[in-house]
């Protein structure tokens, strides 16, 4: 069996292309389906948020686990040569890349908490509908146990942030102090929530907010002591606002060029900066043609998350340590339950020969002394022993190498042990 992943990231691919292969909620039951359905894939992963879209199968040896994904990335998304883009994990180094994702060591922002939650997410869509049951699960629930070793045992976590948090942290870096500045989240999701957190903690006092479902816009409004505005009146408000934070779930863009050129006059040339954090883009990246309308979208964010990453080098570090001493644990584990069930099978067969061939012989042998029958078992056993010795130091030494299921199912075939 093999175990392959296949993606890319912030830092292997822009927006633009990350835009085009993103699985909605609503779309990965389906994905799913169709992954599982292709000959030889065994469990299938896809992990998709607004950094990386991963696709991980455990499938049967001969087949092209690489060539599989690209193809089916390529139909589900309808798109073109993303091959340059992708990177490749087998095996360990998978199990590897899975553990370093859940604990963030590989997110735009290091530390960041919202990738374990996602990685989660994709699990439990995976586990319902079938498509992770057996090695697969086993490797995701230990990641997510490493992710939370990894966030107790270092500082990772404390000054962890995420991109809600480098938005606004361009925001403050553009204007100074945010107090008294007014600020519209376009979006209540996760995304926006944490935005207004980290507002609210840098001393902004007046924020709006906008979103699609009314009443989740008035609960995070309430929990902000912010201000409700109607989603489709929203562009009204924008005049007003100095800083507008874009992260609503639109499939579409929903702030464009003649809008903004709109709100610029109604301002008198007062500049505006926007922050796009959606993916798919809420703003039309034609808005940064406008006089004083400065455009940031998510990939933008890079150089702000640059800024707090030497503080994290350290904890990383230490982070990766424990991430290399989990993925040695989990091999360890996997490699004796391969080949545990083959170990236990050749002794149970020797003995079986074992105990045949002393009581054939038996009955020739005449009235045995305590003695007597006390040799011929250390003798029988000794040479049983010696026999068994050399091919279950071969499977341990083999477990977890890509050969090592062929060494077990040769084994089985000389010593008949699947014809039991």
């Amino acid at each position: 069996m093999r175990f392959f992943l296949a993606g890319l990231n912030h830092r292997t691919a822009p927006v633009e292309l990350r835009e085009q292969l993103a699985f909605d909620l609503h779309a990965l039951p389906q994905a799913l389906q169709d992954l599982r359905s292709r000959d030889g894939v065994i469990e299938g992963l896809i992990l998709s948020t607004c950094n990386r879209v991963e696709v991980a199968v455990t499938a049967g040896d001969e087949l092209d686990c690489d060539a599989l994904i690209l193809d089916f990335l390529k139909t589900s998304r309808r798109v073109g040569n993303i091959e340059p883009h992708l990177y490749r994990f087998e095996g360990r180094d998978a199990i590897r890349h899975l553990f370093r994702v859940a604990a963030s060591l590989d997110s735009m922002v290091v530390g960041e908490p919202q990738i374990l939650g996602q990685l989660k997410q994709a699990y439990a869509v995976a586990k319902s509908e079938g498509a992770v049951n057996g090695f697969l699960d086993t490797v995701l629930t230990r990641a997510f146990s490493v992710a939370k070793r990894v966030r107790s045992e270092t500082e990772i976590g404390h000054s962890a942030v995420s991109v809600s948090y480098a938005a606004v942290e361009l925001a403050r870096e553009i204007f100074g102090s945010l107090a008294g500045r007014c600020v519209l989240l376009i979006g209540a999701g996760k995304m926006s929530e944490l935005a207004a957190r980290h507002l609210k903690r840098v001393g902004a006092t007046k924020i709006y907010v906008t979103n699609r479902t009314r009443e989740r816009a008035e609960q995070m409004a309430r929990i902000f002591d912010g201000t409700l505005i109607d989603y489709s009146a929203f562009r009204a408000a924008l005049p007003e606002a100095d800083i507008v934070i874009a992260s609503s779930g639109a499939p579409h863009y929903i702030l464009h060029k003649e809008d903004m050129r709109r709100v610029i006059e109604t301002r008198r040339n007062r500049p505006v900066f926007v922050i796009d954090i959606a993916v798919p883009r809420n703003v039309d990246p034609a808005v940064n043609e406008v006089d004083n309308v400065f455009l940031y979208d998510i990939d933008d964010l890079q150089a702000v998350v640059q800024q707090n990453m030497q503080s994290r080098q350290a904890e990383a570090r230490q982070a990766e340590e424990i991430i290399n001493e989990e993925v040695d644990r989990l091999i360890e584990r996997l490699q004796a339950r391969e080949v545990t069930p083959t170990i236990i099978s050749l002794q149970e067969q020797l003995e079986q020969i074992r105990r045949g061939e002393i009581e054939r012989v038996r009955g020739k042998l005449g009235p045995l002394t305590p003695q007597q029958e006390e040799a011929i078992e250390a003798l029988t056993r000794g040479i049983i022993n010696k026999v068994a010795h050399g091919p279950i130091s071969e499977l341990r030494r083999h477990a977890g190498r890509p050969h090592g299921v062929h060494l077990v199912e040769i084994i089985r075939r000389v010593f008949r042990l699947d014809h039991e």
